[in-house]
């Protein structure tokens, strides 16, 4: 698999690694998984990158393929290349429904990336978060405290897109404070920005 990564056919693009995605989706290709996990801290900072966006881009189209290598996607958050961390941010997040058994107890770490990551990032976790929410109510119960307090303090330009990730996640028991919340802050939103939100706020059924 690996020489089929844009990497190693001399490509600067990502069609090739999205290529391989769609390849190993459709064959249902483990063997090619484990291997391109097994690469994710290859010392080719290149070949790690390709085998991460390989490996989110086949969690888009199928991602129970992708999510027994958790463990090595809650490592990459530790590294110093931000592309692997929101890489592995993103992988997380394609597999935060169907994994979230094996997820809810890093969602402290996940919370602390809220404040601390890269816009993808924070875009990813909001996603992850939610998506374990909406597995379980007692994840909900441990989740959605952390991503209400983001909605309440995040930049006026993220509140849309945030609460539309958010939105699977919210149980009826915790429709009310959600809603609470983005009424709160509709004097920060420009008009587009409102109408989305008020979309969300339709959906709640609010």
């Amino acid at each position: 698999m690996i020489d089929k990564l844009a990497t190693s056919l001399g490509r600067r693009d990502e069609v090739p690694n999205r290529e391989l995605a769609k390849e190993i989706a459709a064959e249902n290709d483990t063997a090619a998984v484990k291997e391109l996990a097994e690469h994710l801290f290859d010392k080719d900072k290149n070949i790690a990158a390709d085998c991460i966006k390989t490996l989110y881009e086949t969690g888009y189209i199928k991602p129970e393929l992708i999510a027994g290598h958790y463990e090595s996607y809650i490592r990459l958050l530790k590294s110093k290349n931000n592309r692997m961390v929101w890489g592995a941010m993103i992988a997380m997040s394609t597999i935060a429904v169907i994994g979230a058994d094996k997820l809810y107890p890093y969602t402290g770490i996940f919370a602390g990336l809220l404040k601390t990551g890269s816009v993808i990032t924070i875009d990813c976790a909001v996603k992850t978060l939610a998506g374990i929410a909406s597995a379980k109510p007692e994840y909900a119960h441990g989740v959605m405290p952390a991503l209400f307090e983001h909605l309440r303090t995040t930049r006026p330009k993220d509140i849309a897109q945030h609460s539309e990730s958010i939105l699977p996640g919210v149980s009826p028991e915790f429709r009310d404070e959600f809603a609470g919340i983005l009424r709160a802050r509709e004097s920060d939103l420009i008009p587009s920005q409102s109408a989305r939100v008020k979309k969300v706020l339709k959906k709640l059924g609010v």
